[in-house]
């Protein structure tokens, strides 16, 4: 994908409609129709529901000979030739309240086909047995009627809609980085509290910002028994240019873009110099920063001052880097020759010691 492009972004709809409907099927003189026999029903009005007719069948003494101790209520597809997809609920009704008082048979979506058996639901005969219905205390009888009620509910095939393009709208990129950098440049002084001398050269800078970033210098200016009001810091053992880089970062979370002119010797020398910075000041993503570049520009004359540089400030990952660039090397006579060596050897004699003690398990294997 080229620089720039967009994604494309289209949308449809999947919609599923559905009709609903209920019928009550009210049995007046309920005992009349019993001893009609089994596997004779009566058959209630037909209702439309979805485009189809439907109705309820009641068979008072069961549908078969092992059904015969119930009462068997089925909903019907009417519609000759036709398929319905549909699910129902066949309950009794509160003669009193005249809601549902009792849903024998609920059902899950199915396919209705007119054409065989499936035309009928539920697949059981066993609705509700004899003995239960016709027992005073249930109170599904009164004045000899008993009403049945089917709510049926048919959906139709699912609907696509056309595919059309999203509107978009564009959010750019966050500028938080680029105002805090403002805050930090502008010659107008916006709340500046502190100022730093560094090298005889000043920063005025934001406590509350520079406290937030690092916990060293929201100790210096809001840990207990510190006076209120401008601060005024010399900062020692630190060049101008550094230090103007730590504040860079620390108000933009990025490098500034002009120590990308540095070339060579020079930019690795910087580099070192910001990453003792960020170890001074707790700054632990610049100083993984630092670390990752310097890692990339180990050679033969600067590994082993990058080496005791990791070690004295516990800079494990680049450390790591740098061993096995050494135990990768066909002659170490060149580094050996190097002042960063020298160094290194009297500085840091443990790490030497490690060394040479992996270099040894290295070219072993």
């Amino acid at each position: 994908m080229g620089t720039g492009s967009k994604k494309k972004k289209t949308v449809s709809w999947c919609t599923t409609e559905v009709s609903e409907g209920t019928h009550a099927f009210k049995i007046v003189g309920y005992s009349l129709n019993k001893g009609i026999g089994v596997g004779t029903f009566i058959r209630s009005g037909t209702f439309a529901v979805g485009g189809h007719d439907w109705a309820i069948r009641l068979y008072p003494d069961g549908v078969t000979e092992d059904s015969m101790d119930y009462v068997s209520v089925y909903l019907e597809l009417m519609t000759e030739n036709a398929k319905a997809m549909a699910f129902y609920t066949l309950g009794l009704v509160d003669p009193v309240t005249g809601g549902i008082r009792c849903n024998w048979s609920r059902s899950s979506p199915r396919l209705f086909d007119s054409s065989d058996s499936s035309r009928f639901g539920p697949r059981s005969p066993l609705f509700i047995p004899r003995s239960d219905l016709e027992m005073e205390e249930s109170g599904y009888i009164v004045n000899d009627r008993l009403t049945v009620e089917c709510e049926v509910t048919v959906t139709k095939g699912p609907q696509v809609s056309r595919t059309i393009g999203c509107s978009e709208i564009g959010v750019p990129p966050s500028e938080l980085s680029e105002h805090f950098g403002k805050l930090l440049e502008e010659e107008e002084d916006v709340g500046r509290d502190v100022v730093f001398s560094v090298e005889g050269e000043s920063f005025a800078a934001h406590k509350l910002v520079l406290a937030a970033r690092s916990p060293v210098f929201k100790a210096e200016f809001y840990g207990e028994m510190i006076e209120r009001g401008t601060f005024s810091i010399d900062i020692k053992d630190m060049q101008p240019s550094v230090f103007r880089a730590l504040l860079h970062f620390i108000y933009t979370d990025v490098l500034p873009a002009d120590i990308g002119d540095l070339e060579g010797d020079d930019y690795v020398e910087f580099i070192r110099h910001l990453l003792v910075a960020a170890d001074r000041y707790a700054m632990d993503r610049l100083k993984l920063m630092c670390q990752s570049i310097l890692g990339k520009y180990v050679d033969v004359k600067n590994v082993a001052t990058t080496l005791a540089l990791a070690d004295q400030h516990n800079c494990d990952k680049l450390k790591d880097v740098c061993i096995q660039y050494i135990c990768s090397l066909d002659e170490v006579d060149a580094m050996v020759r190097t002042k960063g060596y020298a160094n290194l050897k009297r500085s840091c004699p443990s790490v030497l010691a490690d060394l040479f003690e992996k270099t040894s398990k290295f070219r072993a294997s």
